[in-house]
């Protein structure tokens, strides 16, 4: 095994989330070979500092645990004496992680693992080391190969490739991302040398709108990580069942869903056992992409008879 796993998480403002996201990673396999590497992001206002400071404090205390407990190999505390936003502080989070290891696992505050996720990552990073096609590693899937369509999943191996990446859970290798991301400024420079079907392959026809983001400022990290991967042909490895949970979708800073008005359909229990996985070429089955544009069509979310009613009226009185 590779023995050099390192995990960057990336928190905020939501104490218990990391909590239970830490407490997730510590039961893994190879917590003890794993150095973490947690990246506080600072407050904007005397609020957000606030609930910065009580993650913090939690922060350290977890720390002083771990550190007599020796459940992880390391475990640093990098904290932001400013509000970076999500986007430079996982940007040069990275960064700083791949200066001091071949590898890096990202998490954000509200990824809780299964407690294989941590094996999955070290052998899907020594399987494919050498073969720059595969881009990044997913820890989340849109889809649930294993229940729904055990056909496509292939006798002994547990993963499948696609161009698509999931941003919940995920990893890379120093030099794909060192040679091939970029943090662009506007959409123009994003699709620069882009053409039309292009576009149309990275959004599934439509049904998945990622490029819709580049019209944010800043431009969010993983539609950049999104085209870096589509510009070089590469593919990302990804599991035929989640191994992770995210627990904030219902109070996110970017993203919140009602219970009343929406179910999340990507809402799944982590595989409760090891992933089968061994080496395969790298290369897309057409059968899980047409899964995948179907199963991302409103981002997944799945409205009740009342979500369905609020989301008419919504649409009825916008201007």
């Amino acid at each position: 095994m590779n023995r050099e796993l390192a995990v960057a998480i990336f928190v905020y403002n939501r104490a218990d989330n990391t909590r239970q996201t830490i407490s997730h990673l510590l039961a893994n396999t190879l917590a003890p070979n794993t150095d973490v590497y947690v990246f506080s992001d600072g407050g904007k206002d005397s609020a957000s500092w606030a609930a910065v400071n009580e993650v913090r404090i939690m922060l350290h205390g977890m720390k002083r645990l771990v550190d007599s407990t020796h459940e992880l190999r390391s475990f640093t505390i990098i904290e932001r004496p400013e509000n970076y936003y999500l986007e430079r502080n996982i940007i040069e989070g990275i960064g700083y992680v791949l200066q001091r290891h071949d590898t890096v696992i990202v998490l954000e505050d509200d990824i809780c693992t299964s407690p294989y996720f941590l094996e999955y990552m070290d052998e899907a990073f020594r399987l494919y080391r050498d073969n720059p096609k595969v881009m990044h590693v997913s820890g989340f899937t849109n889809l649930n190969l294993l229940d729904d369509h055990p056909h496509l999943v292939a006798d002994g191996n547990e993963t499948y490739f696609t161009p698509h990446m999931a941003g919940w859970g995920w990893g890379t290798w120093r030099d794909r991302w060192q040679n091939h991301f970029r943090h662009y400024t506007t959409r123009s420079e994003a699709l620069e040398g882009l053409t039309s079907e292009d576009e149309d392959a990275m959004q599934y026809g439509g049904v998945f709108p990622c490029l819709k983001s580049l019209d944010k400022s800043p431009i969010p990290w993983d539609a950049c990580w999104e085209i870096a991967i589509h510009r070089v042909g590469g593919l990302c490895l990804t599991p035929a069942h989640t191994l992770v949970r995210n627990i904030g979708l219902r109070n996110g800073t970017h993203f919140r869903s009602f219970k009343i008005l929406q179910d999340y359909n990507f809402d799944r229990p982590p595989l409760g056992r090891r992933l089968l996985m061994t080496k395969a070429e790298p290369k897309s089955d057409p059968r899980i992409e047409v899964l995948f544009a179907e199963a991302i069509k409103d981002w997944g979310i799945r409205y009740t008879w009342l979500g369905k009613i609020v989301r008419r009226l919504k649409h009825m009185i916008k201007p």
